[in-house]
């Protein structure tokens, strides 16, 4: 009896030496009982709630707790945390001595190439992809808006005007669109181009088969020779070193004369000042854009004077689905994780997507 005493004991300690401790940021407690919910034994599920939010998922660039004892809870438990989900600050994740998974809630990774990550074995996981959806929708209603003239008119309508004449309102049909970076988002604008009756052109460094939505692919290499075949150029890239501020003076200046420019991923990718001067020369017939560099846009800015011109807080990633994909993310993740397995959305943090 006493042997069989013992090994329970043996097995109950191995059974909770082998438990992996998650510490979730930033989410309500229901989402948190439905991460629970859907764990495996091995995993213990830490929720530190942000009383400063009532988002149900916040995808914040770091989560910096000035609550001095919110700060202290979460330095105390990601001390021998093994994962995270949440945007954590450089404080937390040097705090994090076991870290070996860090799941971060936005696609964009910048703040969290630093030598405590890249120079370590913690695997880093993104949105990537989760909100796709919602940002091609931005861009094609940033689209139409400009090509219907959408904006002028709903400016108007508060003064009841019935005014019909030649707008010269453009169609999609038959134009091409160019767009850079065939990821996530550019693969879901893609294919709402092509269900417009657009030629689609991706322009994207990885080599894959030839996709449904796309007419042609072309490396970065080649962005300058098809730049000039566009309609409306779509910035969908991932912002990276080798990205930033690739599109630039030279890319603005051939674009063709009446041509539109949509910037959806990162501000950094394309020059502020060569887009006003596009817009200034009457080169491009008009601009959406969702993000800017530097954000936010700063009041009197020369951007904010154009009315061809469409500017959105950086909201694009805002749509009804995107909180359950990213929660389905994280089950999904957290049961890998539990059992040793290979992760969704593995960032590369070389290349830094």
């Amino acid at each position: 009896m006493r042997k069989l005493v013992l090994l329970a004991l043996l097995g109950a300690s191995t059974l909770f030496a082998q438990t992996k401790k998650i510490v979730v940021m930033g989410m309500s407690e229901d989402l948190v009982s439905e991460l629970r919910n859907a764990s495996p034994p091995s995993v213990n599920i830490v929720h530190i709630t942000n009383p400063n939010s009532n988002a149900d998922v916040v995808a914040i660039v770091a989560d910096s707790p000035e609550d001095s004892a919110r700060r202290q809870a979460l330095l105390k438990e990601v001390a021998d945390a093994d994962a995270i989900i949440g945007a954590p600050s450089r404080e937390l994740i040097n705090a994090a001595k076991k870290l070996k998974w860090l799941q971060i809630t936005s696609a964009g990774v910048e703040p969290y190439l630093i030598p405590e990550i890249i120079d370590s074995d913690i695997v880093m996981t993104n949105a990537k992809t989760l909100s796709a959806p919602a940002i091609a929708d931005h861009g094609f209603g940033m689209l139409l808006a400009l090509t219907r003239q959408l904006n002028h008119f709903i400016a108007v309508q508060p003064t009841e005007q019935w005014e019909r004449k030649n707008f010269e309102l453009q169609e999609l049909e038959g134009k091409t669109a160019v767009v850079v970076g065939t990821g996530g988002i550019g693969s879901h604008v893609a294919r709402r181009a092509k269900a417009f009756g657009m030629t689609v052109i991706g322009v994207d460094p990885k080599e894959f088969p030839p996709r449904l939505s796309f007419d042609r692919m072309v490396y970065p290499d080649r962005l300058d020779r098809v730049i000039p075949e566009a309609d409306v150029v779509f910035l969908c890239v991932p912002h990276t070193k080798e990205s930033e501020k690739m599109y630039g003076p030279s890319q603005f200046e051939r674009m063709k004369r009446g041509s539109y420019f949509i910037a959806l991923s990162r501000g950094k990718i394309y020059d502020l000042g060569a887009l006003v001067k596009a817009l200034d020369s009457k080169r491009l017939a008009g601009a959406g854009v969702d993000v800017t560099d530097p954000e936010p846009l700063p009041k009197g800015h020369p951007l904010w004077k154009f009315k061809n011109v469409v500017i959105t807080p950086h909201v694009a990633t805002q749509g009804e689905g995107g909180t359950p994909r990213r929660i389905e993310l994280y089950k999904e993740n957290i049961a890998r994780f539990g059992a040793g397995e290979p992760l969704r959305n593995v960032v590369d943090k070389q290349k830094g997507y």
